[in-house]
């Protein structure tokens, strides 16, 4: 992906090509400005690359789809809709009847502990309950794919911890630990290396601009993960390795 600035063309990705498996979480490490959420927008369709294709379930993505739903570090909340009203605004866009949707939103916001909290303003409720709510708006027409954007980076290190794990158990991470048929795909952008690690699969490292990837780094902390998780020797190892790619000098 290449911009093209006033000063002269600004190459933001190069020779980026790796696979998601369905039902699999992937989150993206890297160094501000390497292209992490330019390339979460090249998977949503909302900027086609200058070159190279990204598939979504073996299509090419030319535009905008119905089959994703996307999480930004901000909650873009409607101030004056209330959070019931907000999480249901997909449903409207979509030219669809929000009638037909609110047993489905009541039922994601009970999942995230908002039950209570339908018919409040979002100057209401605090950045962590916001969030949530944001997450159900993402949620409401059930997409197969997630996009998140660094949802929970602005949010203190409690709260932050906590939505992790509340997005591990909306994402459907059971008791067992087992790989749900229904569980959806999510690539999950964040800065945070223990964010990374505690919540995927698999860690994409990326370079500096251009961003490329530097490797692929598979998780193998086992499910479902707790706040015991980050205690893991395995989990320091791996955070220590990440850490020691990104900070590697350049080559």
């Amino acid at each position: 992906m290449t911009y093209e600035a006033q000063s002269g063309p600004v190459e933001a990705l190069r020779e980026i090509s790796f696979t998601v498996a369905r039902g699999e979480l992937v989150a993206l490490v890297g160094p501000s400005g390497c292209g992490k959420s330019t390339l979460l927008r090249i998977v949503a369709g909302l900027r086609p690359p200058t070159t190279g294709a990204a598939t979504v379930d073996g299509r090419p993505v030319t535009r905008p789809f119905g089959a994703v739903g996307m999480v930004f570090q901000t909650p873009v909340l409607l101030k004056w809709r209330s959070v019931l009203d907000n999480v249901l605004l997909p449903a409207e866009l979509a030219g669809l009847e929000p009638r037909g949707y609110r047993d489905r939103a009541r039922e994601l916001l009970k999942l995230v502990g908002l039950a209570d909290f339908e018919a409040k303003l979002p100057r209401e409720l605090s950045g962590g309950m916001q969030q949530r709510a944001s997450l159900c708006r993402a949620l409401l027409l059930d997409p197969p794919l997630l996009l998140m954007d660094e949802p929970f980076g602005a949010l203190d290190a409690i709260t932050r911890d906590e939505m992790n794990v509340e997005l591990l158990r909306v994402w459907g991470e059971g008791a067992g630990g087992t790989q749900s048929a229904e569980r959806k795909t999510i690539l999950f952008v964040t800065h945070s290396i223990p964010e990374a690690v505690f919540l995927a699969d698999r860690v994409v490292v990326m370079t500096p601009r251009p961003g490329r990837v530097a490797r692929i780094c598979p998780v193998g902390l086992a499910r479902p993960r707790t706040a015991a998780t980050r205690a893991a020797v395995e989990f320091g190892r791996m955070s220590l390795e990440i850490y020691e790619l990104l900070t590697a000098p350049p080559g």
